[in-house]
């Protein structure tokens, strides 16, 4: 037995140490976790038992070797959806949420999307946050890690969507049979040459085939405007998340494979982040 406030200065003075931006509350994060407690029963303890104090040490060493809390507890948020995460994906984050806004802008009839795909769908977090809010659809997620892919279907089992979306290992220029009403997207945007310069939680933990994006960080936008026009129906269009100061060259790639840009929604730190396109000429049915 140790108490509480012995164990979480220690672990805040390590996580300092460690870089770790916010270490006392990154300390009571994994103390709750660890304890499985919530913060409100963790206000209320003054020791922690030997079992949650060795399980605590465990993941603080991992989280002063910067390895992503997220992947220290295997969960993260994402819209209104509870995640499992692991290291075959990137981990969801907030900045993404702008592509589900921007589409309830664009489509805000929640009874117009009967169909959706998700191109590197990870997580699922897109797919299945669109799902959540257009209870007619069906949803398809394609990704080039048959982990991912699995981990995806487990997410929309946990959330309840099972029965409304089919996830496949695969690159995105496979045969794709029919059109879709919404294509999402967060490809890989980061220029090579950045890649090992990012953060120690995203260079070393997640995957850099999910990070990189080329030598311009635009390969995969090329990719997926070249395939948009023959997976759009007439009314569909596609949303498509980038990174810092790419919007206009990913609505320039749109322009040369016919897509015309409809939106450009601002994530919460005010960066253009989602990218809405259509075709100029109208999919097919």
């Amino acid at each position: 037995m140790i108490r509480k406030d012995v164990l979480l200065r220690n672990a805040a003075q390590a996580l300092n140490t460690a870089g770790i931006e916010d270490p006392r509350r990154e300390a009571r994060l994994l103390l709750g976790w660890a304890s499985r407690r919530d913060f409100s029963q963790l206000l209320g303890m003054d020791v922690v038992d030997d079992e949650a104090e060795a399980r605590f040490e465990i993941a603080l060493a991992r989280r002063v070797a910067r390895e992503p809390m997220a992947f220290i507890t295997g969960e993260a948020g994402f819209w209104t959806l509870d995640l499992e995460v692991s290291a075959d994906t990137l981990i969801p984050r907030g900045d993404s949420e702008a592509l589900i806004e921007a589409l309830l802008e664009v489509k805000p009839d929640r009874n117009s999307v009967t169909s959706v795909l998700d191109l590197g769908t990870g997580t699922g977090c897109l797919l299945l946050a669109a799902l959540s809010e257009y209870k007619a659809a069906f949803g398809l997620g394609v990704d080039l890690e048959p982990g991912a892919a699995a981990l995806a279907a487990r997410n929309a089992h946990r959330n309840g969507f099972a029965g409304r979306s089919s996830f496949f290992a695969g690159s995105w220029n496979s045969a794709l049979n029919g059109r879709f009403d919404v294509v999402l997207s967060n490809p890989p945007y980061i220029e090579t040459a950045d890649v090992a310069a990012l953060m120690p939680e995203v260079a070393v933990y997640e995957p850099a085939r999910a990070l990189d994006g080329g030598p311009d960080g635009l390969n995969a936008y090329r990719v997926i405007c070249a395939a948009l026009p023959n997976l759009l129906t007439k009314e569909g269009c596609a949303v498509l998340e980038m990174g810092i100061g790419q919007i206009d060259d990913v609505a320039a790639i749109g322009l040369e494979f016919g897509l015309v840009e409809v939106l450009r929604h601002r994530d919460l730190g005010g960066i253009p982040r989602a990218l809405v396109l259509r075709s100029a000429q109208g999919g097919g049915k």
